[in-house]
């Protein structure tokens, strides 16, 4: 049996990623730039090769799954409701530096969603894939928090570097054989097509 393959598609970039606030499970619409961005980034996802499109039920990603499944023939949108960002709670619209200046961490944001939590999420979701999907090569669009969980999960924390953001519309992908691995991942977004942030 062929190993299975996840490829972790963060949405395209919306006006909150811009202003760098946390967005959590708002719903935040894809604005031009995005929709742009996944535009041009579909022309790099080889789209025969895909079995499975899977999408977070948060609107931006299901706008970018949209997107990427205009191009593609013959491929059903499945709805994972375990792809969803991370909840950061009363944090929520809140700018980096404002949650920095008056958190400091996230676990201390009421009502986010604890890193323990995300983690054993992040593990459920990897053994979801397994049970439903084994042999395929899987497209799952989601959220730059959970994608960071799943990449730190198998890398055994080392990627991304600290610090280092997941861009909009960048592909990352896991294979599992005997166990799940860093297949690739990439710290530019397939769609760039501007400097726009």
């Amino acid at each position: 049996m062929s190993g299975t393959v996840l490829g972790l598609f963060r949405h395209g970039q919306t006006d909150w990623n811009v202003d760098l606030r946390l967005q959590g499970t708002a719903e935040i619409p894809l604005n031009s730039h995005g929709v742009e961005q996944v535009k041009n980034a579909t022309k790099n996802l080889d789209l025969l090769s895909w079995d499975v499109v899977l999408t977070s039920p948060l609107g931006r990603a299901k706008e970018t799954a949209d997107i990427i499944l205009a191009e593609m023939t013959g491929t059903e949108l499945l709805v994972e409701p375990m792809l969803i960002e991370r909840s950061f709670g009363i944090g929520e619209g809140m700018l980096y530096s404002e949650w920095h200046e008056k958190y400091g961490q996230l676990e201390e944001i009421p009502g986010a969603e604890s890193n323990n939590s995300i983690i054993l999420r992040s593990r459920q979701l990897l053994e979801l894939m397994l049970e439903k999907y084994s042999g395929a090569k899987i497209l799952a669009i989601s959220h730059g928090a959970l994608i960071r969980y799943l990449l730190n999960e198998v890398s055994e924390g080392s990627v991304p570097p600290a610090g280092e953001r997941l861009q909009n519309a960048s592909l990352h992908m896991l294979r599992h054989d005997l166990s799940w691995e860093l297949d690739a991942w990439a710290p530019d977004p397939l769609g760039d097509f501007t400097q726009a942030s």
